[in-house]
Order: structure tokens, then sequence, then C-alpha cells
């Protein structure tokens, strides 16, 4: 099944840089231009100058991918950044607090793994990845000839096998912290011993690795290593051209959170929110939340939500023009009745489904097509920017009805469930919280390297 192996991490060198804070940035694909701009003005040496993103254009002209590599080259000139001399495994701790205020630790490790295509069922995604966007990151990894920032994916391990025998060897301190955006402290320490590296890799080796984050940036290695058979022919199985740098993490790991994406529906026509009850009553229990005013309204329907939750499908829903609020639980059968039994029982019982296949598509009368070409559905993991949007498109728009869906988050056994079906799930289904930092490890690909 899954290889794993240690490797000598890039990383900013803090004899350097006194605050790892400044030079490392979220996942590119997360930065809008304000972030962009004001990682720019922290530090001349943060991470956005070498993971680029692509505002500006829809392409990026290729002087800028060789300036990345110029910079890349320059900054370990320089001893800004440095490569370990020994190849670890690396423990990445994350401590965190959730907006309800519950502190939780995520405790996983960086590890080279092997590349497998997704039929092999070794690695295994729950989106789907569109070639198209990964042009621009595979020019960027193959002119930095690096890999900068980690895929995310999770692995069983119901005893903590693997965790277990890293922390008995970990440091008491780590190499190197950073404080995100939101607070989140991230923790790298370097576990060398070969015995325990021996250990991990051995129970690795019967598990699949299910993709969490970064569907597309794992895409792209598939894609760097197609790359580099053309030009070189085959390849070693121990080239890392066929490995690529992930943050594994097991799923039973109590400092695991998915946090919901909410929905914001940009019905185009004028619905009021009885019409959108009438709609949706045939397939849902409805009760409305009246509780004072819309903030209210949406706290309250939300702590419905997780409390009824284990009883099935139940959603919130916000109609701010009315400026009515309501829980809506599925009836059973609903989906089998609007959608026949066509539809796999894993994916049926996904909320995310429920919403998009049922009430947007069926009810709503919205095709995945032209939610997407016309950009009616905005998403959320902020429920106060949500709420904020619906009622700012509101009082905008008089040809627009915006329609806030609730959502609870969707659960790893859920995620697993589907990948190992070798199915889909609509696009923002999970949302991994807190995201992987970009610059506390960089993957340098050497091509006469052994990744063992």
């Amino acid at each position: 099944m899954a290889f794993i192996a240690p490797f000598r991490a890039v990383r900013f060198n803090t004899a350097k840089i006194d605050k790892m804070e400044d030079v490392v940035s979220p996942p590119y694909d997360v930065i809008d231009p304000e972030a962009q701009a004001a990682l720019q003005a922290k530090n001349q040496y943060n991470m956005i100058q070498l993971d680029l993103t692509k505002f500006g254009g829809t392409e990026i002209a290729d002087s800028r991918y060789q300036g990345a590599k110029a910079i890349f080259e320059k900054w370990q000139q320089e001893g800004v950044l440095i490569r370990d001399e020994v190849p670890a495994i690396y423990l990445y701790a994350i401590d965190y607090t959730l907006p309800s205020g519950k502190m939780f630790r995520r405790k996983g490790f960086s590890a080279m793994v092997r590349l497998h295509e997704f039929s092999e069922g070794i690695v295994k995604p729950h989106e789907k990845t569109f070639r198209s966007v990964t042009d621009d990151r595979l020019r960027l990894i193959d002119t930095c000839q690096a890999q900068f920032s980690q895929i995310f994916s999770l692995y069983a391990d119901a005893q903590n096998e693997a965790m277990t025998a890293l922390e008995r060897v970990c440091p008491d301190q780590p190499l190197c912290a950073a404080t995100d955006q939101d607070g989140c402290v991230h923790s790298i320490y370097a576990v060398t011993d070969p015995e325990t590296i021996n250990k991990v890799q051995a129970f690795l080796a019967d598990q699949p690795v299910y993709i969490a984050d970064g569907h597309h940036r794992y895409t792209t290695s598939l894609r760097l290593r197609e790359t580099m058979i053309k030009r070189h022919g085959p390849l070693a199985a121990n080239s890392p051209y066929n490995h690529i740098m992930m943050y594994l993490c097991p799923m039973e790991d109590e400092g695991l959170s998915v946090l919901p994406t909410h929905r914001l529906v940009r019905f185009p026509g004028k619905m009021d929110a009885g019409q959108l009850v009438e709609r949706l009553q045939s397939f849902f229990t409805i009760k409305e939340i009246k509780s004072g005013s819309r903030e209210e309204q949406i706290a309250d329907v939300l702590g419905r939500m997780g409390d009824e939750r284990d009883k099935g499908t139940v959603f919130g829903m916000y109609e701010p023009g009315g400026d009515r609020c309501f829980l809506l639980r599925l009836q059973e059968g609903a989906m089998e009745k609007a959608l026949g039994l066509g539809l796999p029982e894993s994916l049926r019982s996904l909320d995310v489904v429920v919403l998009s296949d049922l009430i947007i598509a069926k009810i709503l009368g919205l095709s995945h097509e032209k939610c997407d070409d016309e950009e009616l559905i905005h998403y959320f993991s902020d429920v106060d920017e949500a709420l904020d949007a619906a009622v700012k498109e509101s009082v905008r728009s008089t040809e627009i009805t915006p329609i806030l869906f609730l959502m609870n988050n969707t659960p790893v056994s859920q995620v697993k469930e589907v990948a190992d079906d070798n199915l889909f799930m609509p696009h923002k289904s999970t949302y991994f919280y807190p995201k992987i930092l970009t610059g506390m490890l960089i993957n340098k690909i050497v091509a006469d390297e052994v990744v063992s």
C-alpha cells in the first residue's frame, strides 16, 4: 500500500528569521489579492515570493516562474533557507482554538509518499480534479524543482501506533514554530531515529492514504512525473519524481476538525420565504425559528442543527429579504422519491449532496452548470461573513433572491466511505482546519537523489 520515507527538508533559518509567521503563508489557493499584498508587506522573504499566485491575469509570464527560481536559489545561497543534513520524518503539531472556545492539538507528520494513480486505490481522492487547473502549479514546480506546499492526507490508525512511535523519540523543542493569522500555533519537530522510521514505514505499508486537502497539488505531481518520463525515460521507483511531500494525520486524531462550509445561493429571480417553504415542504419537515435579531436566529438554528444531526440530514435556511430563518429536516425517503435509486447510498446520505442535488438542482431548478457559469453559489466557512454577504445581496439586488443555507460539517467517516467507493463529493464539501502553512517545510527535488 502506501510507501513513506524520510527526507531532507529545506527550512527557513531561524538564526536569520526572527518571526516565522512573517515568512510563511497560507496555501496559495486561499489567498485573495488583499491577503497577497499583506503577505508581501510582511517580510522580503515571505513565501508569497516563491509560491506564486495568479492575480493580474489568467496566465503568469514565464519571467515570473524564472524569477521564483532565482529567488529560491538566492535565499539558499544567503543561508535564509537551509537544508537539513539528515533525512527525517517531521512531526507537525498545531495548537488551535475553535470559535466555540474549545482548544485542540492536531498531531500529524510530514514525509515523502510514493505517487500512485488514483485508479490504483492506494492514494484516494474525494474530489474531482481538472487538468487545466494544474498547469500553473506544474510550471512552478518544474521551473523551481521544488514543492513549496504539502498535500494534507489522512490514514486509519485506531490504536495511534504511528504517532505513538514518533512521539516516543520526539525532541522536546521544535525546530521552528509559527503562529498563523487565526492564532493557530504550528510546530515542527524532526525525528531521525532509523528504528522508529522503519516502524512507521511498516505500519503505513498496510494502509491507503486519503487526500483531505490538495487534490490538484497531488495531480500536479503526477503530471510532473509524466513530464520527467517524457524528457528522460523511465524513472526508478526510488526517484524523487516518484514521490511527493505529504502531511499525514490519523483520521481518529482528537484534534482533527472538519468545519462546515455554508452556501449563499443567488437565485435568479424574486422569491419570498413563503414561496421557498412551499417548494421545500414536500421533502422536508420545516420549523421556523423566531428568536429575535437575525444573529440570534442564526445562532439558534445552528445550535438545533448540532443537536439534531444524529437524526438525519438537517439544514438551516435564512432568507434575508423577509428576515426569516428555518430549520429543515429531510423526510425519510425524500431523496429516493425525488431522484430515484441511481445515486449511491454513500452520496445520498451526504448533507452537501442533499443540498446540491435535491434543493438546488431539483427544487430550485438550478443545474450545476448554470451555478458554475453564472457564479450563483458563494461559499463561506465563517457564518458571520455569510450572513453579512446575504444581507448585503438582498439590499443591493432587485433581480436576485439570496438564500443562505447553513451546513453541518461533513464527518471524516463519510469522506472515507465516499473515497472507498471511488466516488466524488460536491465542491467545497470539506474544510479541514487549520490549513497547513506553506514554507514550514519545502521539498527540494534533486534528480539524482534516492528516496528510501
